[in-house]
């Protein structure tokens, strides 16, 4: 039977609108990532490989929610991986001292006032964020150092491990933290007038400000995530660990960004997706991965993730402004 005129028409725009969205064209960007690598090690998809992905994407997936937030605004922030040492340090002292919940509180908070600095003194003081938070990344990573007196603490209670060896219908609780938290961010960003005021400042603050939107305080508030879900992200190290480093976090911020960018956000502001993110964490991860299954030196790995995280880029860039035509 023939197709119709109108039927061969339809399937075009359904297939063009599908390829618009921009959380589509990532999944199926990781599906093909996982295809490839699953042909390159017969490891890659083993029950117990997808679990320890898993688990490896839980600390830079918790950073990159409130990198997103900053980077939907327009800012950035490098800030985040040396903040995380120095409140994982403040978590392992403040843990000879009181409770696990009160504790990690503690460090969250701390966490949450460096970012409501770094967050003032960019947008009251119009200081710029690149060096803000460079000199913030400077600072908390020499605190780190100070406050550890120079050593990893080690006793830390055992309890802690509760947070990441038990499980609920059988994922495991820093997985399903994960799953919960960027499911809050995606409807936060989506349904909310605060998620739609991250936006316009990104894509235009002049204009957000000229409608009446509150500009000051959702333009501090991403810089106040992100530094709070810097700690909360330590923790679970830490409780994996069962120690606090003054080098933990180290770089963190690059994979946060890189993963970001390749989620589809525009470091310009205005554009991207927590959908988009978490994928861009997932190929992080599953690409470190691969290497390592593979066999491929350490030396070699930062070459490799670099030029296919810049590929990726170029590809999402082209199929970008193909499908908006």
């Amino acid at each position: 039977m023939a197709t119709s005129h109108s039927e061969r028409s339809v399937q075009p725009s359904l297939a063009k609108k599908l390829t618009r969205r921009l959380e589509v064209r990532m999944a199926l960007l990781t599906l093909a990532i996982a295809a490839i690598l699953s042909l390159l090690s017969p490891y890659f998809l083993t029950h117990s490989n997808v679990f320890n992905m898993l688990d490896q994407s839980v600390v830079i997936g918790i950073i990159s929610v409130g990198m997103t937030f900053v980077i939907l605004t327009g800012g950035i922030d490098l800030s985040v991986g040396s903040v995380a040492g120095l409140t994982g340090i403040i978590l392992g002292l403040a843990l000879q001292q009181m409770p696990i919940v009160p504790a990690i509180g503690l460090a969250v908070l701390c966490g949450a006032f460096i970012g409501l600095v770094s967050g003032i003194l960019i947008n009251v003081f119009g200081l710029a964020a690149f060096v803000v938070t460079l000199g913030v990344m400077a600072i908390a990573r020499s605190l780190a150092y100070i406050f550890s007196g120079q050593t990893a603490i080690s006793n830390i209670p055992e309890g802690m491990q509760n947070i990441v060896y038990t499980s609920v219908l059988g994922i495991p609780t820093n997985v399903l933290f994960l799953i919960v938290l960027y499911l809050l961010a995606w409807a936060y960003l989506t349904y909310t007038k605060g998620g739609r005021t991250i936006y316009a400042v990104g894509s235009n603050k002049e204009a957000a400000r000229a409608a009446g939107l509150n500009t000051l305080f959702y333009s501090i508030l991403p810089y106040v995530l992100s530094s709070a879900l810097s700690a909360v992200a330590i923790t679970f190290s830490i409780s994996q660990l069962l120690s606090a480093d003054p080098l933990m976090g180290n770089q963190m911020e690059l994979d946060a960004i890189a993963a970001v960018v390749i989620g589809g956000a525009s470091l310009y502001g205005g554009r991207g997706s927590m959908i988009g993110t978490l994928f861009g964490v997932f190929i992080m991860v599953m690409i470190r991965n691969g290497l390592n299954l593979m066999g491929v030196s350490p030396f070699w790995q930062g070459s490799a993730i670099g030029t296919i995280i810049i590929v990726a880029l170029l590809v999402e860039r082209f199929v970008s402004a193909r499908v908006s035509r």
